[in-house]
């Protein structure tokens, strides 16, 4: 089914419903009755097929299977911008959005390092692995948002020339993500020897997330009469309550030198308050989350640990 969906450029197109398909036959079906449909890296598309033919070629010994991954990764390395950065698919800009960026950043390093399931990649093949992974590690040290010349996170699309953060689609505005940003630090953390500006942006970043955490308030979902909205049925609704000793969260969006959160609706406008966010933006998106929680609990002391061994 993989093979299926594989465009003739070498990548695949988000949102293909893999789990619902039954047998061949539905595959073949959705795929003739949703085509064309233009590939990307948003939503796990692309680098996830490219690693699982990978592994399936290690077990079968398939050769489509590996010559699908090949043509896949040609394709990531035809699509990487003059930036070092990857485009998503609501705008042309360096992604960070649904882990466009750091999925295939991700790929990259298992093609470099010569993981067990990519043992089929030759020499030239890791080369361009990892020619473009340097090159996307250094644009990603290069997008971090500074306020007052300290470093702080980074937005989900970041122009390709000046590197400034950037908007995507109408309610996701040039920001400081509290989402986004924590899948980046991850990922620099797992440099096995970080330079001394890895070590800054990571550190930046926490102070960051320790400086934004939101405190003493939680998001409750409760249920309402039910609204249609266009195609959609809408039975609950959210909203910020006061309550003590609440877990910490974070915004997904930060005013970049205000630190204020703030959320949008589909006209683009600007709000800072969720009750301020129509109906379906309001419970359509994820405007809070414990999104740094565990980064700053258990990664971030484990890395720091790492480093002093």
């Amino acid at each position: 089914m993989t093979l299926l969906f594989q465009n003739p450029d070498g990548g695949w197109p988000k949102n293909v419903k893999w789990d619902s398909f039954k047998t061949l036959q539905d595959a073949k079906n959705a795929h003739d009755q949703n085509k064309p449909r233009k590939s990307t890296f948003d939503n796990n598309a692309t680098y996830t097929q490219i690693r699982n033919l990978s592994k399936s070629f290690k077990v079968t010994e398939n050769r489509r299977y590996r010559q699908a991954a090949k043509r896949g990764l040609d394709f990531i390395f035809r699509e990487q911008r003059h930036s070092g950065g990857w485009r998503g698919s609501d705008v042309d800009a360096i992604t960070y959005n649904d882990d466009a960026m750091i999925g295939v950043m991700q790929l990259l390093r298992e093609v470099s390092e010569g993981q067990t399931h990519f043992s089929w990649a030759d020499s030239q093949t890791r080369r361009d692995a990892r020619r473009a992974l340097k090159r996307a590690i250094r644009v990603t040290l290069d997008c971090q948002i500074k306020v007052n010349n300290r470093r702080t996170g980074w937005c989900q699309q970041h122009d390709h020339k000046s590197l400034k953060p950037v908007k995507a689609r109408a309610y996701e505005l040039p920001s400081i993500s509290g989402a986004e940003s924590v899948d980046i630090v991850r990922f620099l953390m797992e440099i096995e020897t970080p330079s001394n500006e890895v070590i800054e942006a990571i550190e930046g970043a926490v102070a960051w997330f320790q400086q934004s955490a939101i405190k003493n308030v939680r998001i409750e979902t409760y249920p309402i009469e039910p609204v249609k909205d266009g195609q959609k049925i809408i039975s609950s609704d959210k909203r910020v309550v006061s309550e003590p000793d609440a877990e910490r969260i974070w915004a997904r969006f930060y005013e970049i030198g205000t630190n204020r959160p703030f959320f949008c609706n589909r006209d683009g406008i600007k709000v800072y308050s969720l009750d301020q966010v129509k109906l379906e933006r309001r419970t359509g998106y994820s405007w809070y989350g414990s999104y740094a929680d565990s980064l700053l609990v258990r990664d971030y002391p484990q890395w720091k640990k790492r480093l002093n061994r």
